[in-house]
């Protein structure tokens, strides 16, 4: 079975140095604890938990899986446990604000831990990870009641937290839900309706589970504008706060699936059950945003720990594993046959998720930044500007690195060739867990939908034309950077042509919107590969920086280097078929009748 090992110098190495995290900090308001000491305790100790811990349990909770019985759900040997620990650590306050009991630290620390522990164990995992967003969306929404009630729970761990939003009729439509919220008389609401594929909707880790639940009021308008938001616990809260009487909620049962057996996915039914109002009436899903806006950058992160997973086990069976000679004569004379690293379609699949874990960690550290500066920028228009470069970015993060982590997955499971089929590797397990992440919190062709539809085309490419600005000048700053200039300009020529592009986009769906839904899935792809290049070309520069100055750490700065070519050579020339198949417009999708689709 597959270990994993935390990248602690690859973390290092974006976080301090691609990044500058201390002028980062520096730079906002209420990060004073955020030191350099700290982090470094944090993922000195975080290591350790992921690695000896977690790491074991992934194959457990594979093969057990969760049980149910009678209402009950019961999870995989040892995950109850390790959530003891990971409560007496203190690691679920870490992100959050003092006066409910937690750290202070800013989003983009905790992302190291979100990071260790979903690369150790993505099943076991999202249980804590439904909680930061639960606690997000109260700490944003709730009333200083709902706050006082819940959050000081949520934040220690005592408790954890859902999101019901999908039912069997609707998935992504969430204005066709019908689960209904009825006036009590005072002040709270009966919720009846039933929900499913609630990831850890019900399970025996936590004494209370504190459920975020969209609904219907009875006068409600229909579709999205008519949905409200509420909070549900499993167990009443107490006088003194505590978990009190059983509430009129259940779990009906839970999903046989394809992958991530160790979390529990629940059909939730609420029967009556007593909830609160989050925030105005019918404005449930504006307040639910932050939820699903927390989780879909979580989701990336997923895309990022299947990638690295499945990079270090199959470079470390690549180095291993006896097949054949090199073709440019005997690499190991001495044994019986060369290593298999030392073929060229091994070190292509090798590289690509090298570059797609690196480029993509890049990536999402910068978007947890860009969340510091949402929540703490003094002035108005750092923060307005931040939230308009997370709005562009957050459905690119969610649904390219969740591609990319699937097609790394499978090149993982290539490069064991027969051994990565059977299970005892784990590799089928790596691939069969990533593959929901492209399906859940919207899926690519949704976040597709979201990126060329509402983030570029509705704001007129406002948002686009910031990110594209920060490169421009990042081109304008480095083309005179002789060790890097041929990534800066191929960079800039795709940055330019990624505008171009979008406005020509504009102009064809001011005609036809069929040509948005056409050209969406290929424009955030495209938009992917440029956005990684950008990083990839400041990761080179970060590098050869460090070799001009003279470092001990040679190789792994010249790794950097080798693994930016590659990008640029190997993977953005994919943006070659992508800008072709954009420009071939919606005209031959959308010619065909439906019904001389049968055969």
């Amino acid at each position: 079975m597959g270990e994993y090992k935390v990248p602690q110098r690859e973390i290092s190495f974006v976080f301090n140095e691609l990044l500058n995290a201390t002028e980062h900090y520096n730079s906002l308001p209420g990060c004073e604890d955020a030191s350099s000491d700290t982090i470094e305790a944090i993922l000195e100790e975080g290591s350790k938990f992921a690695e000896r811990v977690l790491s074991p349990l992934n194959r457990i909770g594979d093969s057990q899986g969760c049980r149910f019985a009678d209402g009950e759900v019961t999870t995989p040997d040892g995950f109850r446990e390790a959530y003891a620990q990971y409560v007496e650590g203190g690691w679920p306050s870490l992100s959050h604000k003092p006066e409910h009991g937690g750290q202070g630290l800013p989003e983009s620390v905790g992302i190291i831990m979100s990071e260790i522990i979903g690369s150790a164990n993505w099943s076991w995992a999202m249980y804590p990870g439904l909680s930061h967003g639960a606690m997000n969306t109260l700490e944003t929404h709730g009333t200083e009641e709902q706050k006082a009630v819940y959050l000081s729970k949520l934040v220690s761990g005592e408790w954890t937290g859902t999101m019901c939003l999908t039912e069997s009729h609707c998935g992504t439509d969430l204005g066709l839900l019908r689960t209904r919220a009825e006036p009590d008389g005072d002040g709270s609401y009966r919720i009846t309706g039933s929900k499913i594929f609630i990831s850890a909707g019900e399970h025996d880790m936590a004494e209370n589970i504190v459920h975020i639940v969209l609904a219907r009021l009875p006068d409600a308008p229909a579709g999205t504008r008519g949905i409200s938001l509420f909070v549900v616990p499993k167990f009443l809260p107490d006088a003194a706060g505590n978990a009190g009487p059983r509430n009129a909620v259940s779990c009906g049962a839970i999903e046989h699936k394809m992958g991530i057996h160790g979390n529990a996915t629940c059909v939730m039914n609420f029967d009556g059950a007593t909830g609160f109002l989050i925030g105005p009436p019918n404005k449930g899903l504006n307040c639910m945003f932050t939820f699903m806006n927390t989780a879909r950058l979580g989701t990336a992160l997923q895309g990022l720990a299947h990638t690295e997973w499945g990079f270090q086990n199959s470079l470390s069976y690549a180095r291993e594993r006896l097949q054949m000679r090199a073709l440019s004569g005997a690499a190991e004379p001495d044994k019986p046959a060369d290593p298999i690293i030392v073929h060229p379609e091994v070190r292509k699949m090798l590289l690509t998720q090298k570059a797609f874990a690196e480029g993509g960690r890049a990536l999402i550290y910068y978007c947890a930044q860009l969340v510091d500066r949402t929540q703490r920028a003094v002035d108005e228009s750092g923060r307005e500007e931040a939230e308009q470069l997370l709005a562009l970015l957050t459905p690119i993060a969610k649904a390219f690195l969740t591609e990319c982590g699937f097609e790394s997955a499978n090149h993982a499971m290539q490069i064991y060739g027969g051994h990565g089929y059977i299970s005892e590797w784990g590799m089928e397990q790596n691939v069969r867990d990533c593959r929901i992440s492209m399906l859940y919190e919207g899926t690519t062709q949704i976040q597709a939908l979201d990126l060329l539809g509402r983030k570029v085309l509705m704001t007129r490419g406002r948002s686009l034309r910031l990110f594209t600005k920060q490169i421009h000048r990042f081109c304008k700053e480095n083309k005179r950077n002789k060790a890097v200039g041929p990534l800066i300009k191929t960079l800039a020529k795709h940055n330019k042509e990624w505008a171009g592009m979008t406005l020509k986009l504009g102009l064809k769906a001011g005609k036809n919107r069929n040509e948005v839904g056409a050209a969406s899935v290929d424009y955030l792809m495209y938009s992917g590969y440029v956005t990684l290049a950008w990083f990839w070309a400041r990761m080179a520069v970060q590098a050869q920086q460090a070799l001009d100055a003279g470092t001990d750490e040679a190789d792994f700065y010249r790794a950097k280097l080798s693994t930016a070519q590659f990008y640029f050579e190997r993977i953005l020339p994919r943006t070659r078929a992508l800008a072709e198949t954009i420009r071939a417009g919606a005209d031959g999708l959308m010619s065909l009748d439906a019904e001389h689709f049968a055969f």
